[in-house]
């Protein structure tokens, strides 16, 4: 099969290794360089840096839609498939109906739940029991496409959010080639979402990321679960940004403080109250510091009884 690739963070990089190894890939379609880190050098997003090693043909329009360069190209190429993993742009029917078969994108959710932006982070935040990957076709809507094939992964208690995201990354990669060819077999009946059990999974941001310790321990723990490795979820002690990257929800534990206060310290962590349970906080970062155990922490640093967080 003829194939043209669209994808640009790493998440995108193991489905353009299989579909390489399985497919003539044309050409690649990433976002452009952009600023990255302290110094804000150009950086080549993780896809380009994989389709130089195949020595594929990389396109980086700042919009695709107003590209016409890159649009007649792409018609010129006459793919049979385009195949879309976390691009970062919105396609046009005129590219839509560029290919033989099908433009499929690959998206990190169990479709209709968490359409958007950040699906997985949701995914952890909200409690799911459940995500996975779901391979659709796609039309003008953001991730409204018929569904295709669906990959169910469990959420353990306490995944991270970037846990997830390698799971799926790898095995988005094998749905794909599943996809590609059931598809163009015709053994694919596509299904339609219901829009009834759609919900909005919107992008992330740092202020999504301070802690209301009036809500449920276990909400905080997702919280905390859902935004790591991005933007980490925080608090303050002391007048500092305290980053929060692991915790455990208590609860079974019954207080009567006020929400926040930390209740006790030890090796084993910060126990603190929630509007609901308690929140065991393990692992934390203070600003120009790494991120540590409570244990390590300790070591050289004290935390008192009875403060009260994010005051």
């Amino acid at each position: 099969m003829n194939i043209v690739f669209m994808g640009t963070p790493d998440f995108a990089v193991p489905s353009l290794k299989a579909i390489i190894e399985n497919h003539d890939v044309k050409a690649v379609f990433t976002q452009p360089d952009r600023p990255k880190g302290r110094g804000k050098k150009l950086a080549m997003s993780a896809v380009k840096e994989e389709a130089i090693k195949h020595d594929v043909k990389i396109f980086q329009p700042e919009k695709l839609k107003n590209d016409l360069e890159a649009i007649e190209y792409l018609k010129n190429l006459k793919p049979d498939f385009i195949i879309v993993v976390a691009y970062g742009q919105l396609l046009t029917k005129e590219i839509l109906d560029i290919p033989k078969y099908a433009c499929i994108n690959l998206h990190a959710s169990l479709l209709p739940k968490f359409r958007g932006a950040a699906p997985l982070n949701w995914a952890v935040i909200k409690g799911e029991k459940y995500s996975g990957n779901t391979t659709m076709l796609m039309d003008v809507g953001l991730d409204t496409g018929d569904m295709l094939l669906k990959d169910e992964v469990e959420i353990t208690e306490n995944m991270t959010a970037g846990e997830l995201h390698d799971i799926l990354m790898e095995r988005g990669a094998k749905l794909l080639i599943d996809t590609i060819s059931g598809f163009a077999n015709g053994s694919i009946v596509p299904e339609k979402q219901n829009e009834e059990d759609t919900c909005y999974a919107s992008m992330l941001n740092k202020e999504l990321a301070k802690i209301d310790w009036n809500k449920s321990a276990l909400d905080i723990h997702n919280m905390i679960r859902g935004l790591n490795p991005w933007p980490i979820a925080f608090t303050t002690l002391d007048n500092q940004n305290m980053k929060i990257f692991e915790s455990e929800a208590l609860d079974n534990e019954k207080v009567n403080l006020k929400a926040g206060e930390i209740i006790d310290v030890s090796k084993v962590g910060l126990k603190v109250s929630c509007g609901k349970g308690t929140l065991l906080i393990k692992k934390v970062q203070f600003p120009n510091g790494k991120p540590l155990t409570i244990e390590q922490y300790l070591n050289g640093n004290e935390i008192n009884k009875n403060i009260i967080l994010g005051i």
